[in-house]
């Protein structure tokens, strides 16, 4: 028995209390079925249940009872009082350290008593009348981790502070607050967080006890007499200039706002504001001036007093109120609408009862004004959001939103007649400078006569994007008001362009970047169609017609001889500094398509092509396009639907812009131009040395690329902010891509005439100056081995033209020109070689010729053409071989012209020389083996 220890005493039960501890401690598994129901839908019922009937059903059973402890459950009971997500945490403690008893100073002598019965106060005390608030409360404090700050103990700690709260109200409605007072607090701000933070305790989310609902109405109604308290101090402050008294009412009656409907104490201030009653001090009217243009001096006044009560009160609303009422919003959106938006109104009625154009501007500067009342709100609040930046932005939006519709849709129907009126304008011009009978050499073409034509049209450019960087004059002032008040639709829509494009087309001076190339002839009179700006000078494409008809618009100090040609500066007698346009801009109503029948009908056939376009037209299009765009621009950043229709407007008006300007104006230009060249008979004219359709069809292109380079520098400066470039099914993109394919396409189709013109005035000098014995010189005549002199006018011809091309049109265009030049040419000089007759010393002529021509062609480096004119060339030499067997060999010979002529090709030209009938037998004879002697038969 040594071998074995003696066993141990073990306790083979644990006691009760231990046993709970532990089972306590073990976290209990919550089956997925608790009964006949899933352990969700009890979470469910829990979570709606009211908080006395959850001891009874945690005392159904266990799993019950572990489930009512399930934090989820506690979690949304937590969240239902809102503490933490209204900061009540404070008003909390507060609460609980009201409700601790204070401890006695002194306690009262005892008399120790040692007997048998011990201590009594030692003894436990007997447990209260059970109920269901007592159950809960006992069985809410038993926690199983009593160190651990969970849901379920926030909440009970809660529940056990505010159901102590109560019992007041159970008093009579004017003796709650009386009762409530000494529990919580006397502050106005403490009374007020505690009776929000009773309210949602009482709230039927939560039910925390039987007569909830009762308690609640009660709690209601002291709340609402607290609020009509506080509104009576407020009001009293108000008239004091008390702020402090004013902050702390406020502050403590938004604590009790409900949320619903207006808050009434921001309101009822609000309507005190004098600044609501103040209408009659101002007249909107007074904005007109007598000769009915805009002078906003009024409204600035006007703007300046509601701003300076906005920053007085919205100073006091900012101090008093708390950020969250939005008392300051509320007030600039009562002031905007009843002061501001009624000021507006008839302003803006009076202008569209004048014209469209005044209405315009009223319009733009109305708003701009306006936007004064967002600068001082972002001004006053040192925190203001991104949110309520938004916000104060709104209260401008929806004041104006009233007029956006007829604005936006008033806006595109002026620009549109303001282009016509352009349209009609330029096309009567013209009329009237071509019935003048003005021959062609006595027009200017400035960038052909240019030294540096690409480097003048970057100077046009650069001008052009510095008008583009010009500030347009939003809000007229006493100056002027920038538009021009004419009484009609039309009148007032061609006055609706601004004073920006007068400062705009002044700074493109052609005295800036023409110098002295031009000269005038001083024995014509004409006007400008374009502006003069303010010290007389006339504008670029200063072409057009007087409207008055005068002959005394001569600008004689101007005048200047050129080497070259003659060329016309015109002058205006018409200086007005606030149009663009004539005086008598409204006196032409000449229908479009008559006009351009006109237009044909008295243009010399071949001459005045060069008027076809002009820059000045294009430049009053833009700007006229431009003007309306820094209107719609203050508009850009309005959200929501008018946000969308004024970026609409933007893209409509640049479509608008470019359609008038591809259709009406380059489009009709260019097939005009296309159809004279057509047209043109070179025998009719006795200059050779030049196409003059041509030049002038050149000058054309110059000013079509220098148009295209304009609105590219305006889309990219005005557009591109509002629209993406990148998207091809864009309505900008693809109206501009439109644009850019029309105006190639026109150039194409011009080309092609003007090719066809050239190579038949090429044809025609060939022929005229080529001498019948040219190529069959006599026998003693001296040999001069140099270009005839109709090779030499040809190919300066050629040179010149082809010269002229360059700088206004893309390398691949010109490249495809010369060599539809190259291929003509060669086609020209194969007929023209095949109408001679070459002797033996004409041939070295030929091949002098040939020669030429091959250097011209080589200079233009076209690979191919150049190829062709080589192989051409190498032709000439069959009209110097001596030896009919010989230049039989030559004629075999396939390989010497590169596979570019078959021998029946070159039999053709040898049968030119003068010798063939002497050598015809013996060429047929060595190229075919041919005898008709001896191989024909005649049967």
């Amino acid at each position: 028995m040594d071998k074995f220890a003696a066993l141990e005493p073990t306790r083979l039960y644990s006691s009760s209390a231990s046993a709970t501890n532990k089972r306590a401690s073990r976290p209990q598994p919550i089956s997925r079925w608790i009964g006949k129901l899933p352990a969700d839908i009890h979470l469910l019922v829990l979570n709606h249940l009211p908080i006395p009937d959850i001891p009874a059903y945690a005392r159904a059973s266990r799993a019950t009872a572990g489930l009512s402890r399930d934090e989820k459950v506690w979690e949304r009971r937590w969240n239902d009082l809102s503490i933490t997500r209204h900061a009540l945490d404070d008003t909390l403690d507060d609460l609980e350290s009201k409700q601790k008893p204070k401890a006695s100073p002194c306690s009262p002598p005892t008399i120790p008593v040692d007997d048998d019965f011990g201590d009594f106060t030692s003894a436990p005390r007997m447990p209260p009348v059970p109920s269901l608030s007592a159950a809960f409360t006992s069985f809410a404090l038993t926690d199983a981790f009593p160190g651990k700050q969970t849901f379920r103990t926030r909440y009970t700690r809660a529940h056990s502070i505010l159901n102590k709260c109560l019992a007041p109200l159970k008093q009579p409605p004017h003796a709650v607050l009386s009762a409530l007072t000494p529990l919580i607090g006397v502050s106005l701000l403490s009374q007020a967080r505690s009776l929000r933070l009773l309210g949602f305790f009482l709230s039927p989310r939560v039910q925390p006890v039987r007569n909830w609902d009762i308690l609640l109405a009660t709690l209601k109604a002291a709340i609402d007499r607290f609020d009509v308290s506080l509104l009576t101090a407020f009001d009293a402050a108000d008239s004091r200039g008390d702020e402090v008294m004013m902050r702390e009412a406020a502050r403590a009656s938004w604590e009790v706002w409900p949320g619903i409907g207006d808050w009434e104490m921001g309101k009822v201030w609000a309507e005190k504001r004098e600044i609501l009653y103040e209408q009659g001090r101002w007249n909107p009217l007074a904005n007109f001036t007598e000769e009915n243009t805009l002078d906003f001096t009024p409204m600035d006044e006007f703007m300046a007093s509601v701003i300076r009560a906005l920053e007085e009160h919205g100073t006091r609303a900012v101090f008093v109120f708390p950020p969250a009422a939005g008392v300051l919003i509320g007030f600039a959106e009562r002031v905007a609408n009843e002061v501001v938006g009624e000021y507006i109104a008839p302003l803006l009625t009076r202008a569209r009862e004048i014209s469209n154009a005044l209405y315009l501007t009223a319009v733009a500067a109305s708003f701009r004004e306006s936007w004064r009342i967002v600068d001082v709100l972002t001004t006053l609040s040192s925190n203001f959001s991104h949110k309520d930046k938004d916000k104060a932005e709104d209260v401008v939006f929806m004041m104006f939103e009233p007029n956006m519709d007829e604005y936006l849709d008033e806006e595109i129907e002026s620009l549109k007649q303001a282009f016509e009126v352009i349209c009609k304008e330029w096309a009567r011009s013209t009329l009237a400078l071509a019935s003048h009978g003005l021959p062609t050499q006595a027009q200017q073409t400035r960038f052909l006569t240019a030294q540096n034509p690409a480097l003048m049209k970057r100077t046009v450019l650069a001008s052009f994007t510095d008008v583009l960087l010009l500030p347009v004059t939003i809000v007229p002032r006493t100056v002027g008001a920038g538009v021009v008040a004419v009484g009609g639709a039309v009148g007032g829509a061609v006055g609706a362009v601004g004073t920006g494009m007068v400062q705009g087309i002044a700074m493109l001076n052609p005295q800036r970047w023409v110098g002295g190339t031009g000269s005038v002839n001083n024995a014509k009179e004409y006007t400008s169609f374009g502006l003069r700006d303010a010290e007389g000078e006339a504008a670029i494409f200063d072409i057009g017609a007087d409207e008055e008809g005068g002959d005394d618009g001569v600008d004689e100090s101007s005048m200047a001889q050129s080497s070259t040609r003659d060329t016309v500066s015109i002058d205006s007698t018409n200086t007005a500094a606030t149009s663009f346009t004539p005086s008598t801009f409204g006196t032409s109503q000449t229908n479009v398509a008559s006009s351009k029948s006109a237009t044909k009908a008295t243009l010399a056939p071949t001459g005045n092509l060069d008027l076809l376009l002009s820059l000045d037209v294009a430049l009053q299009l833009i700007h006229a396009d431009r003007d309306a765009l820094k209107r719609l621009e203050i508009f850009a950043s309005y959200p929501g639907h008018y946000g969308i229709r004024v970026r609409e407007t933007i893209e409509e008006a640049f479509c608008e812009m470019l359609g008038v300007l591809c259709n009406r104006h380059l489009e009709k230009g260019f097939g005009i131009a296309t159809e004279r060249m057509n047209s043109y008979k070179p025998a009719e004219h006795e200059e050779t040395a030049s196409v003059a359709p041509l030049l002038q069809f050149f000058e054309l292109v110059h000013i079509g690329d220098t148009i295209q380079s304009m609105v590219q520098v305006f889309f990219d400066k005005e557009l591109a902010p509002y629209i993406d470039k990148t998207d091809f099914l864009n309505v900008v993109v693809r109206e501009k891509k439109r644009f850019e394919n029309t105006l190639d396409d026109c150039v194409a189709a011009g080309l092609n005439a003007g090719t066809q013109v050239l190579m038949n005035q090429v044809e025609h000098i060939i022929l005229t100056l080529t001498k019948p014995r040219e190529y069959y010189p006599p026998e003693d005549a001296p040999l001069e081995l140099g270009p005839t002199q109709g090779c030499t006018e040809a190919i300066r011809c050629l040179d010149t033209h082809c010269k002229l091309l360059k700088g206004s049109t893309s390398k691949e265009v010109l490249e495809v020109f010369y060599q539809e030049v190259g291929i003509r040419l060669l086609a020209i000089l194969q007929k023209h070689i095949k109408r001679q007759i070459i002797s033996l010393n004409g041939g070295f002529q030929v091949i002098a010729d040939l020669n030429a021509y091959y250097s011209f062609i080589a200079s233009l480096k076209v690979p191919n053409i150049t190829a062709d004119f080589s192989h051409l060339k190498m032709l000439g030499h069959v009209f110097v071989v001596e030896d009919a067997k010989d230049l039989a060999q030559i004629v075999r010979d396939v390989t010497r012209y590169g596979g570019a002529y078959r021998p029946e090709d070159i039999y053709e030209f040898i049968q030119r020389r003068a010798d063939w009938k002497k050598i015809e037998k013996t060429v047929d004879k060595t190229m075919y083996n041919l005898s008709f002697k001896e191989d024909c038969i005649v049967c």
